[in-house]
């Protein structure tokens, strides 16, 4: 009794390794990656660049009254900002979330590089013509209806 469940049991245990397939499949080859940082650098228009680098500079001296000292300084970083910003539209057109998120980073960055040039008078002043061209509201402003119902503040 003992020898026919034996061979019944090696019978159910070999067979699935006799089917399987016993051939050495050849790997894929490997593919280059395809990564923003592997791709060619994007071909921006310099030209194009600095004149909106330029154009958001002069704006920006007849609105805050810029010394030369600062409209150097707000030059290079608004030539920076928009080539940061065309390189973004042009390496992520593809996927507008994470440009939109990549253009954001570069205007926080471009507004902390600002204050650190522009005086509290004209920062503050920017800040205000910023807000109301964006329709940014200001976090002086009034802050909306109250809810129905609830007691406003009179």
């Amino acid at each position: 009794m003992k020898a026919p469940l034996l061979v019944a049991l090696l019978t159910l245990t070999a067979a699935p390794a006799l089917l399987a397939q016993t051939a050495v499949r050849p790997k894929p080859s490997a593919r280059p990656a395809t990564t923003a940082a592997a791709a060619p650098a994007p071909k921006l228009d310099e030209g194009k660049i600095a004149e909106r680098a330029t154009a958001l500079t002069a704006n920006m001296q007849k609105a805050l009254g810029l010394n030369p000292q600062q409209m150097a300084r707000v030059g290079q970083i608004n030539l920076i900002s928009v080539r940061g910003v065309e390189t973004a539209r042009y390496t992520y057109r593809q996927n507008v979330r994470k440009m939109g998120g990549v253009i954001e980073d570069i205007g926080q960055a471009r507004i902390a590089q600002l204050k650190e040039v522009l005086s509290p008078a004209q920062f503050d002043k920017y800040q205000r013509k910023r807000e109301e061209k964006m329709g940014v509201p200001s976090s002086q402003g009034i802050q909306g209806n109250p809810v129905p119902g609830m007691p406003g503040q009179d």
